[in-house]
């Protein structure tokens, strides 16, 4: 029988607000283990819109509090993951001069159909508050307001049914999979007797210790003093596992697109458009690694396992950017991939799905007679915020455990954001010359890892690239799948890499990434096989990848 290992927390799900809270715990010194049932940042976390922003519509709600905390921690992600994070400057079409304030006015005091035709005026009154809650550590310029003919002559395709233009800045992470790891890296640096295990499987509790199995069946046993629940939308079955009964999340989904679209990506050049689609829903587009992404939806459900972008989805999205910018085509031939995922919001009966609150909480479910450490729930919240809601959570955890804050994780730079230059050519120069890289490779690589591109360069030297992908080397993919706690080709493709969402595997190229795969994790062929057969699958099925898709 395996001997209980006394460890402080547990985290049960790897997602960023597990992640966040890991790193922030094992900062403290505490020893922690945070695993997932599959990867990390598998499930809602590698489903975003990809933005880092303050939520300009929760002011329509009256969630000032919610944004004042989401604009300062934007910038405060500015500022600690510049590799990974960054500035993106927004337009918000207007189509009428005075509309919408009555809307506003009852939604911010309670009513529950989402507002719609949000005019100027509510508009200049929302773009100067938001930057009024953005003030703090501000980073970036304020809000602006164009006249119809600026909007037109700066983006032409625009129909020309706007009245003016609302331009602000907000900002958008570059792989927020890759964030999530890093999040757990820099935790188990600050406390190595802490582990993080994936593709972990919750096989029960018996009193004070949990039971589990890793990757590879191996039983664990942990007695921890605190459980934290940070499985997102598998919250309440994950409780219930735990044997606490739990009915804390009524999740909704929301669906993206990504579309090859040079003509797209031009005009757009570097900006976001934040729009009001016809039926009334926000919804964006804006240039997601050179691919127009697209999003986003937010319908009801409740089962992540199975979820996708369904057809009437697409269609939504084409129809609506044809509305908004009928100086271009648009239809299915440009989509590259799909994704989706079921936010972890809480349940929220007879609320219309746009308007659940995106704020956050951590009921805590006390110790019984059978269970002696107390569950806490990570409930709601969103990517921008997962820095203060780990902050705010682990103060408890200190509490609970009578140990004192050593660190703050304010300015705590992440991963590759540490000791991020200040002249990134200058960095650049000087690793090409330390490496024998061309400087052009070396600022690919920065720009792509931060400070961690050093660890790539080294074992670069004179790699082939891969076909179809011509900015990804054969040994960058080595030393991902070596060094990054790689199990799957799909960990590979859909998060070390956003090589699966820009559409840059291809049937070409995915066997050789396989190959490359089994190399570096000894992976015997019948493996690579049932690899490429169930990475086919996924890309085709669940993320209708372009040249793979049926």
């Amino acid at each position: 029988m395996t001997q209980p290992t006394e460890i402080d927390v547990l985290i049960l799900g790897a997602g960023i607000n597990g992640a966040g809270l890991f790193r922030d715990l094992c900062e403290q010194g505490l020893t922690c283990v945070i695993l997932d049932k599959a990867d990390f940042a598998s499930g809602t976390s590698a489903a975003p819109s990809r933005l880092i922003h303050g939520g300009i519509k929760y002011l329509e709600t009256g969630e000032f509090r919610l944004v004042a905390q989401s604009t300062l921690e934007r910038n405060l992600l500015l500022r600690n993951a510049p590799h990974s994070v960054r500035p993106l400057p927004t337009v918000i079409p207007i189509f009428s001069w005075f509309k919408g304030i009555p809307a506003a006015l009852r939604t911010l005091f309670g009513s529950t159909t989402a507002p719609r035709s949000r005019g100027a005026v509510l508009m200049k009154i929302g773009l100067a508050l938001y930057d009024f809650y953005g003030s703090r550590a501000r980073v970036m310029p304020r809000h602006a307001l164009w006249s119809r003919h600026r909007a037109l002559a700066t983006l032409p395709p625009l129909t020309p049914r706007i009245v003016a233009a609302g331009t602000y800045y907000d900002a958008f992470v570059t792989q927020p999979e890759r964030l999530v790891l890093e999040l757990v890296q820099d935790g188990i640096a600050a406390s190595p007797a802490s582990r993080a295990l994936t593709y972990a499987t919750l096989d029960g509790t018996e009193g004070g210790t949990v039971h589990l199995s890793d990757a590879t069946g191996r039983p664990h046993a942990l007695r921890p003093r605190i459980t934290v629940n940070a499985a997102g939308p598998w919250i309440d079955a994950v409780n219930r596992q735990l044997g606490h009964d739990s009915r804390l999340i009524g999740g909704t989904k929301g669906s993206h697109i990504l579309l090859d679209h040079p003509d797209l990506i031009r005009a757009l050049n570097g900006r976001m458009i934040y729009f009001e689609a016809d039926d009334g829903r926000i919804c964006l587009v804006f240039d997601y690694l050179g691919r127009a992404l697209v999003g986003s939806t937010d319908i009801r459900a409740d089962d992540p396992e199975t979820v996708r972008c369904e057809e009437d989805e697409i269609a939504y999205f084409l129809d609506s950017l044809r509305s908004l910018l009928p100086g271009l085509s648009f239809d299915r031939s440009q989509i590259v991939a799909c994704y989706s995922g079921i936010r972890p919001l809480p349940r929220s009966d007879g609320t219309a799905a746009g308007l659940i609150s995106r704020d956050h909480s951590a009921p805590v479910a006390e110790p019984t007679a059978t269970r002696p450490f107390p569950i806490i729930s990570l409930v709601g919240g969103k990517w921008t915020t997962f820095r203060g809601f780990a902050e705010e959570v682990a103060d408890d955890i200190l509490k609970r455990l009578a140990r004192p804050r050593r660190v703050s994780t304010r300015d705590l730079p992440i991963g590759g954001g540490r000791s991020f230059p200040q002249d990134p050519a200058a960095f650049a120069a000087a690793l090409a010359r330390d490496t024998g890289l061309t400087q052009a490779r070396a600022a690919e690589l920065l720009d792509r890892y931060g400070t961690t591109a050093t660890a790539f360069a080294q074992v670069e030297a004179n790699s082939p690239r891969l076909p179809d992908a011509p900015t990804w080397s054969e040994a960058e993919i080595t030393h991902i799948a070596r060094s990054e706690q790689v199990t799957h080709l799909t960990d590979i493709l859909l998060r070390r890499t956003p090589l699966a969402l820009t559409g840059e595997v291809t049937p070409r190229n995915l066997p050789r990434i396989a190959e490359l795969a089994a190399a570096a994790l000894g992976w015997s062929p019948e493996r690579m096989q049932q690899e490429l057969e169930e990475t086919r699958a996924l890309l085709t099925h669940r993320h209708r990848l372009r040249g793979f898709a049926v």
